[in-house]
């Protein structure tokens, strides 16, 4: 076996979803969950066939947004991975949409921070292992820090 790390190539506000499920669906399926989420919701989607022809089943209502999961998909090359970019809207408002997807089997990672897949490959093929999202801690926030996190989710609209 060999490792490797493969970063996600995104610009620096975009969000990324990376995760794993098991049929060719996927892509209409994913894509129909995040359409109907949001009129507002761009996004791309990308997913690699793991058996048959193989190929990078790519959807999505931006044209940008679905170039860069196809690339990004290309240079992970793991089987059954999908990769959704998304902009005008945040991963915490659709990650539960796709978790009932009925083909995900699970959720790598979701995050704007710059990402990297640590990718496992075998005489079968490649497999994501693991992620590495953003950088580690500095500290433990203070009890300003406390105040300044709950003012900012009441100024963004996530609590009252």
């Amino acid at each position: 076996m060999e490792l490797s790390v493969v970063a996600i190539d995104k610009p620096e506000d975009t969000n990324v979803i990376v995760g794993q499920s098991h049929f060719i669906k996927t892509v209409e399926d994913l894509h129909e969950t995040l359409a109907g989420s949001s009129p507002h919701l761009r996004f791309g989607i990308a997913f690699c066939e793991a058996s048959g022809v193989r190929l990078v089943r790519r959807s999505g209502n931006d044209d940008t947004l679905t170039d860069l999961a196809t690339r990004n998909a290309l240079a992970v090359a793991a089987g059954h991975c999908f990769i959704v970019f998304v902009d005008n809207g945040y991963p915490v408002n659709i990650l539960n949409a796709i978790k009932q997807v009925p083909e995900v089997c699970g959720i790598y990672c979701a995050t704007a921070n710059p990402v990297e897949l640590v990718i496992a490959e075998t005489e079968l093929g490649r497999g994501i292992i693991g992620v590495i999202d953003g950088s580690p801690p500095l500290g433990v926030e203070s009890d300003d820090d406390v105040a300044d996190r709950k003012a900012l989710l009441r100024t963004i609209g996530y609590k009252l």
